[in-house]
């Protein structure tokens, strides 16, 4: 017999770290990806921001 393959389980989009709630209207807190659209995050690290689908990656500048 075949041993079983472990598989993760996905993790759930956590929502109340993606948007924020300004009065009666609902704001993103991350970028949208320019070459993906509007429908599409950016992530935010340390020195960069990074698109999930296409890779795009923009670097942030440090002003010293």
């Amino acid at each position: 017999m075949a041993e079983k393959k472990f598989v993760a389980k996905k993790k759930s989009v956590q929502i109340w770290k993606i948007f924020e709630k300004k009065g009666d209207s609902i704001e993103r807190k991350n970028k949208a990806c320019p070459k993906c659209g509007p429908g599409f995050f950016m992530a935010k690290h340390a020195s960069r921001w990074t698109c999930g689908k296409c890779k795009w990656t923009e670097f942030i500048s440090v002003k010293k």
